[in-house]
């Protein structure tokens, strides 16, 4: 079992201030090798119905190349990412003031030729409809830099309270949205971590160079508002279902 993260007192209230922290060298190198171990295990694991759930996207460099885009929902099949998303609930449960529980788990891969991600909120993508308020921890598995798309961040804009969405759902943000946001870029390392909330802005940039660019994303709420991820992925298997489970003649749009 992995040992849980304490944050400080200043961790906390700079957390609830601004929406995001960000803790270098949270694991230690051992650790940090370990879950990228876990990353590609599940990365080789074979793609089948019902079970982890696999995306992928066409290279921006070469055309013919298909990439592994995300991979989600993999507590139930994997025992260490299992350890990994239960070993933030304490730390979640400080910056929320009370019991957390799971909400959702995935790796975002970037590899080369990989695409960014615009900005956005993440309760954009309907995430109120369970809960009112969401907790991310990002933990780096590759080295993330701006070349090759780390994650960027703002503060919240002034005067938005922590429980506001700045755009509309299923959409990112637009210029003018964002025109008053200083987004600030965040590169990583292997084992620091990023906690950041449902309403704070954030993007990524292409990744246009030779090394890919994993993060690994776990969500949680509050679990006096409900324990959604079953449902949440039931749901979201009604409308984006991993590859493998697509209909040929359908067509599928990622929105935010």
């Amino acid at each position: 079992m992995l040992n849980a993260i304490k944050l400080s007192d200043r961790q906390v209230s700079l957390f609830r201030d601004r929406g995001f922290i960000v803790l270098r060298e949270a694991f230690s190198r051992s650790v940090s090798e370990n879950i990228r171990e876990w990353a590609d295990e599940i990365s080789r694991f074979p793609e089948e119905i019902g079970k982890h759930w696999v995306y992928h996207e066409t290279s921006l460099i070469d055309e013919k190349n298909e990439l592994i885009n995300r991979i989600e929902n993999m507590t139930p099949f994997h025992k260490g990412l299992s350890a990994l998303a239960d070993s933030f609930i304490p730390s979640c449960e400080q910056l929320l003031g009370e019991e957390a529980v799971l909400f959702k788990d995935k790796i975002n891969f970037k590899m080369p030729g990989g695409d960014g991600f615009k900005p956005h909120q993440d309760s954009q993508a309907g995430w109120e409809f369970y809960a009112t308020y969401f907790i991310n921890v990002m933990v780096c598995l590759d080295e993330a830099t701006l070349d090759n798309g780390c994650l960027e961040l703002a503060n919240r804009p002034a005067g938005l309270a922590d429980t506001k969405l700045v755009g509309k759902e299923w959409a990112p943000l637009s210029e003018e949205e964002t025109a008053s946001m200083d987004f600030k870029p965040y590169p990583t390392k292997p084992g620091d971590v990023i906690y950041f909330d449902s309403y704070a802005p954030h993007k990524s940039a292409q990744n246009l160079t030779e090394k890919s660019r994993r993060l690994y994303f776990s969500t949680y709420n509050r679990l006096s508002e409900g324990d959604h991820l079953e449902s949440y992925y039931a749901d979201k298997r009604k409308n984006f279902p991993p590859d493998i489970e697509r209909e040929v003649d359908k067509n599928y749009v990622y929105r935010v």
